[in-house]
C-alpha cells in the first residue's frame, strides 16, 4: 500500500515533537516543560536548613519549576558536596543554588558547570570565585558586629571574651568571626582569650571544645559563637559548667532550644538571619536568568538581633515562625 506524502510529513513531524518532549531544555511555566533547579545546601539537618529548603520550595510553587533538594548530611563532607554538584551538571539541571561548604574546594565544579551552560547562584556562603552568575547571602561580617556590639553591651564594656569559630573554609561563618573580632577592637576593656580553637560541624566535637575552652580559661565572662549548634553547644557546656548565669553567650541563628534560652535570659542575643528568603531569591533568580530576564548580581538578605526585650516584637515574629520547629 502507498502512503501520501502528507502522511509521511505527519508522521515525521510527531516523533520530532516526540523526542523534543523527551530531551528538551525544561523551561518553566513558559515552555512546554518544567525547569529542574537543583538546590544543595550545605547540610540537611540543622533547622536554618529546613527554612532555607521551605523557601525554595514556595518559589517553585509560585514559578511552576521543580526543585531537587540534595545535600551532605554533615556540614563537613566537603567532597560529598562536591559530588552532588558534578551529578546535576552530569544530569544537565537548568539552574544550582548552591550554598559551598568551602570557599576554595568547590570552586571547580562551579567552574564545569558554568562551562555546561549550567548558571549557578551561591547563597549563604561565600566562593572565590567569578563563576557563579548571582550571589545572595546575609552582609555576616555586620552580623559579627552586631554581635560584638550587644555582647559588649552587655557585659559592661568590659571583661574576658571567647569566641568559638566554627569551620576553616566557611566564608560565611569566617566574615562573622572576623566582623567580631574587628568591632570588639574598639571596647579597649575587652580582652580576648582565644579565636582559634575551631568547633567543628557535630554538635559533639562543637561541645567538647566548648567545654576544653570553659576549664582552659575560667575567668571567662563572654563568649560568641558564629552558629546554631556551635552556640547550642556552648550553651550546654556552660550549663553542665553550672556558668551559664555568669558567662554572657551571644551566638548566631535559631531553634527552639535557642529560642526558649533567649526567652529565659541564658543567651544574651541572636544574630537571626533569613534564610526562608535566601532559598526564595536564590530559585527566582535562577529562573530570571535562564529566561533571559534581568537580575541582581547580589543579595543582602539582612541579619538583625534579637534579645529577651523583643523576641516577642511583631516584627520578629515571621522570622521567628520561619525558623522554629520545622
Amino acid at each position: 500500500m502507498i502512503r501520501s506524502k502528507p502522511f509521511h510529513r505527519l508522521l515525521l513531524l510527531g516523533l520530532l515533537l516526540g523526542l523534543t518532549t523527551c530531551t528538551g531544555k525544561r523551561e518553566g511555566k513558559t515552555g512546554s516543560v518544567t525547569m529542574r533547579i537543583a538546590v544543595i545546601p550545605k547540610g540537611t539537618t540543622h533547622h536554618y536548613w529546613k527554612s532555607v529548603r521551605a523557601g525554595a520550595q514556595q518559589a517553585a510553587r509560585e514559578l511552576g519549576v521543580e526543585v531537587i533538594w540534595q545535600g551532605p548530611p554533615k556540614e563537613d563532607d566537603r567532597q560529598m558536596q562536591i559530588q552532588v554538584v558534578q551529578n546535576f551538571i552530569s544530569q544537565n539541571v537548568s539552574a544550582i543554588v548552591l550554598a559551598p561548604l568551602d570557599a576554595e574546594a568547590l570552586v571547580p565544579p562551579v567552574v564545569a558547570a558554568r562551562n555546561r551552560k549550567i548558571p549557578v547562584v551561591i547563597i549563604d556562603s561565600g566562593l572565590h570565585s567569578d563563576a557563579y552568575a548571582s550571589y545572595i547571602a546575609t552582609d555576616n561580617a555586620q552580623g559579627g558586629r552586631l554581635c560584638a556590639r550587644r555582647l559588649a553591651a552587655v557585659m559592661g564594656e568590659r571583661g574576658n571574651v571567647l569566641v568559638l569559630p566554627y569551620l576553616e573554609g566557611s566564608a560565611s561563618t569566617t566574615e562573622r568571626e572576623m566582623g567580631f573580632l574587628e568591632e570588639i577592637k574598639k571596647y579597649p576593656n575587652i580582652r580576648v582569650l582565644s579565636a582559634n580553637q575551631y568547633a567543628g560541624a557535630t554538635m559533639e566535637k562543637a561541645f567538647q571544645t566548648a567545654q576544653n575552652l570553659l576549664n582552659r580559661y575560667p575567668d571567662t565572662e563572654g563568649v560568641f559563637c558564629s552558629t546554631q549548634p556551635t552556640t547550642q553547644a556552648m550553651l550546654r557546656a556552660l550549663e553542665l559548667a553550672g556558668r551559664k548565669s555568669r558567662v554572657k553567650l551571644v551566638g548566631f541563628d535559631l531553634n527552639d532550644v535557642l529560642l526558649q534560652a533567649v526567652r529565659g535570659g541564658d543567651i544574651a542575643g541572636l544574630a537571626l538571619q533569613d534564610p526562608f528568603r535566601m532559598g526564595y531569591e536564590g530559585v527566582r533568580t535562577s529562573v530570571a536568568i535562564i529566561r533571559g530576564d534581568t537580575y541582581p548580581k547580589q543579595v543582602d538578605t539582612g541579619v538583625n538581633m534579637i534579645t529577651r526585650e523583643n523576641v516577642d516584637d511583631p516584627d520578629q515574629a515571621r522570622l521567628l515562625k520561619l525558623q522554629v520547629s520545622r
